[in-house]
Parts: structure tokens; sequence; C-alpha cells
């Protein structure tokens, strides 16, 4: 059986004991801090990275890895396997997977798979955990990315943010840059739309309400079959585990796994973001 490694970056904050029982490599994205460059989940955690923005007066920006590091590992994962997978966040969001891709076209000697997932947090991280069951099952390096993209197309993506100041402030705010600078009460339903790229869907009043309408989607959009699903947050761990108490007792669904939103992914959207990813793909 062909040796398979497995790629994704920082953004799916997958619990350490996972990654090193599946024996998956996580490259890092990068986060900018006035005059101090932080890896993402390596030398800040999400905890520090939260306590940190409270007192800071600037917002940090974030960056991908460059083709350069896709380079490196590249090279180190073909000297022991027989092919490598990328399973990475959106291309709506970041260039990581066009760092990527160039780095894929400058090795010749061993089948890389790149995967665009156009989801991030919770949503890729449900996409790896589809894959290295894949692998384990024995499936192909092409059969395993072909998973994946089917899983990405599946994929629904929905969150809500306590403030659109982060996002605005990193470029990220797509559509719902209407939205900015309204009520403090309104609070925005956000999406990843078919290109990973962020969208508004509506809006309601309060927070409360917004955690309400994130569940009907969810179940609207697994219209009665069986699923898979992730809920991710920033700081917001018993409004999260609420979610899965009331999506559990509702949905038919073959597990419901809680993440931390990155500092990366932090950045971006501020303390108290709410978010859910579904597939009903099964594998």
């Amino acid at each position: 059986m062909a040796k398979i490694a497995i790629l994704t970056d920082s953004t799916a904050y997958l619990e350490k004991d996972y990654v090193k029982k599946h024996n998956i490599r996580v490259i890092p994205l990068n986060l900018h801090w006035g005059e101090d460059l932080y890896k993402d989940n390596v030398n800040i955690t999400s905890d520090e990275f939260y306590t940190k923005l409270k007192t800071s007066e600037t917002i940090p920006t974030t960056s991908q890895p460059t083709y350069g590091d896709f380079e490196v590992i590249f090279k180190e994962d073909a000297a022991d396997y027989d092919a490598i997978i990328a399973v990475l966040l959106s291309s709506g969001i970041s260039g990581t997977v066009d760092s990527a891709l160039m780095a894929q076209k400058l090795l010749k000697d061993i089948p890389i798979e790149v995967v665009d997932t156009k989801t991030t947090a919770g949503g890729l991280a449900m996409i790896v955990n589809a894959v290295a069951d894949a692998v384990e099952s024995g499936k192909t390096a092409k059969e395993a990315a072909d998973l994946a993209r089917k899983i990405a197309k599946s994929t629904g993506t929905y969150f809500v943010v306590d403030t659109l100041k982060y996002l605005h402030k990193g470029g990220r705010i797509g559509g719902a840059s209407r939205y900015f600078g309204t009520a403090l009460n309104i609070k925005p339903i956000l999406y990843l739309n078919d290109e990973g790229k962020i969208e508004a869907l509506e809006k309601v009043r309060t927070k409360k309400k917004a955690v309400s309408r994130l569940i009907e989607l969810v179940k609207e959009k697994a219209n009665g079959e069986k699923c898979h699903l992730a809920i991710y947050h920033a700081q917001a761990l018993k409004e999260a585990e609420a979610m899965r108490d009331e999506i559990e007792g509702t949905l038919d669904c073959h597990k419901v796994e809680i993440y931390n939103l990155s500092p990366v992914i932090g950045a971006h959207v501020g303390e108290g973001a709410l978010g859910i990813s579904i597939h009903t793909v099964n594998y």
C-alpha cells in the first residue's frame, strides 16, 4: 500500500494529539503584530492571542505561508512518502492554496494533490478528518483528494461575529461590507459562498437570535440526511456547547465536533465569533 503524507494548515486548529495520531503535518500561517511575527499555534495559542488582543492598540495582520515553505515540506515528505495530499483553507480568503500550487509545479518526482476546500476552521478540520480516514482505509491519494473535493462542494459554512471591524480591517469583509458600521445589536449572518469568499446572508437582531438562525441554517442544509458537523468559536465555548446540545437533539449527525478558532482566524473575526460547518457526504 502506498504511503501517503497528509498536510493541512493551522487554521484547521486540530488538536495536537489528533495530528500526532494520524501523522498529519501542519503548516502555520503568519500573524504580524507590530514588530512581532508569530507562527499560528506555534508560538502563540488561541488563549494567548485573545488575551493580547484585549489590551492591544493595534489589530494584527496575517499572511499565508510562502511557496518556499511548501517546497521545503514537500521535499521532506517526498523522501519518505509515495504521494502527498495538501488540504488547505479557502483560496477565497487566503493565498495559501496559491503558494502550495506554486511549490507543486517545482516538484515533479512525487504526486501532490492540492485541495482548495473553500472553507476554513472546523469546516477544514472535517475535510482533513475525512482524508485521514480515507488514507488509513487504503484509498489512493487521488481517491482521498477526490473525496475531499466532493465534501468541499457539499459543505455549508455559516458564522456570526460580534463586530465587523476585524473583517473590515483585514480586507476579508466581502459582501458583508454593507453592514459595516450598523448598530451594535445588528448581527449579520455570514457564510462562505461557492468561491469560498465571505458574503452576508441576512441580518438579525441580537446574538441569541443569530445563534438560533445558524442552527436553522444547518437544519435546512442537512435536509433530513445524516450529516457531519463542526462548531467553532472564539472564546465562546459555552455558547458553542449549547449549540451542540441543541443540534444533537434535532439532527442525525455522525458526530459534532467543537473547535477553537486559531489566532490567524481570530485576527479576522474577533472574540465572540461563532460558526458552524456541515456536510452530508457519507464515506
